[in-house]
């Protein structure tokens, strides 16, 4: 008798440990697949309305930043064939004017081997750039931000590599040979499959 009830109490403590363990592992699935959906969401800049692209870089502006690159970390992953993009902002932080200044942005390839490294020419990259690789007249005010999306279009069997740009900020209030400020982003190229 005593050992149909310690039998019966192993059973059922046995049940109770894999009942646990499974709803352990569906939570955690879920909560990676979450997770997993906000980041993806979160940094698509295609999609972004502008105003959604401006809440964002603003959240990524510390107090003398002058130019930030969304998203945040400065990578952005691409599968050939399907359009994405990166937000650049810019903030005004030119203390000796009031109003409203003028800028301009530039994005090239900053990758000096290029050719060594993923065998493709600058000019042939930069002609993935289907928006934004270059915009002047952007107003302004003193204090204030604006962005602007910068979107790419890699052709299916393009190298699968990692190429840096660089993103040159211009001021109409400043000496056009120096710059306002710079920065710069990643695009990792990946499979279409």
């Amino acid at each position: 008798m005593k050992f149909q009830k310690n039998k019966k109490a192993a059973i059922e403590m046995s049940i109770g440990t894999i009942v646990v363990i499974v709803l352990s592992m569906t939570m955690l699935i879920l909560g990676l697949v979450l997770i997993r959906q906000i980041f993806t969401s979160g940094t698509d800049v295609v999609k972004m309305t502008n105003d959604q692209l401006v809440s964002e870089v603003g959240k990524l502006f510390s107090q003398d930043d002058k130019v930030v690159i969304y998203p945040q970390s400065r990578l952005v992953e691409v599968k050939q064939g399907i359009p994405t993009g990166v937000g650049i902002g810019i903030k005004n932080l030119l203390g000796q004017t009031s109003g409203i200044s003028k800028f301009s942005y530039t994005v090239k390839v900053s990758d000096v081997d290029l050719y060594k490294k993923c065998k493709v020419e600058q000019d042939v990259v930069e002609s993935w750039i289907t928006t934004g690789r270059a915009e002047e007249g952007i107003e302004v005010a003193s204090g204030d931000l604006s962005a602007r999306k910068v979107l790419f279009a890699i052709p299916v069997g393009s190298p699968l590599c990692t190429i840096r740009f660089s993103v040159t900020v211009h001021s109409d209030q400043a000496d056009q040979a120096t710059s306002y400020a710079s920065d710069y982003f990643d695009i990792t190229i990946k499979s279409a499959k």
